[in-house]
């Protein structure tokens, strides 16, 4: 792995992990990831198998240390290993446009409801949903707004991200 991509997927997380500290919470305490979003870009900026494995793990733990989820570790894990993935197979689906903001904003609004999908339903299984919430509640009052306010920031933070990219040669952006 090119230590330089390693530098940058690195930091990408560390970025997402310090949004995600800052969100205030919505409902009952929690609050959207903005890790996805930073995990997305990565995935999007550089997509190799090898480097999604990677976001997907160092996003989780990060995730799982961070979460204000009763219970939230392990299923925060499991939440962003499947995302990136999911998310990888939908980028490699549309290669050619993947960078550009409105495909990649489409992109994050699917793939935050893949992972607030992913992340209830391993939660239910595996530590049950706080206070007896419904999994349909916790849907709409956290995943969707979490999907509204990924996409915007994808909207947002990508272009930044691609004028640095293009301006440091780090990249060549389509």
């Amino acid at each position: 792995m090119n230590t330089r991509v390693l530098v940058i997927l690195s930091l990408f997380a560390a970025i997402g992990a310090v949004l995600s500290m800052v969100m205030p919470p919505f409902f009952g305490g929690m609050k959207p990831d903005m890790m996805l979003t930073m995990m997305f870009i990565g995935i999007i900026m550089f997509p190799a198998i090898k480097n999604v494995a990677l976001l997907g793990i160092v996003t989780g733990f990060l995730s799982a240390l961070t979460s204000a989820f009763p219970g939230g570790f392990v299923p925060n894990i499991i939440d962003k290993v499947v995302t990136a993935f999911i998310f990888y197979g939908l980028v490699l689906a549309v290669k050619k446009i993947a960078q550009k903001v409105a495909t990649a904003t489409v992109l994050t609004v699917i793939g935050t409801i893949v992972s607030g999908t992913v992340f209830l339903t391993a939660a239910s299984l595996i530590v049950g949903l706080p206070g007896g919430a419904a999994f349909s509640m916790l849907f709409v009052t956290v995943v969707l707004p979490a999907t509204l306010l990924n996409g915007a920031a994808m909207i947002i933070i990508l272009p930044i991200v691609q004028a640095i990219f293009k301006r440091s040669r780090i990249i060549t952006v389509a």
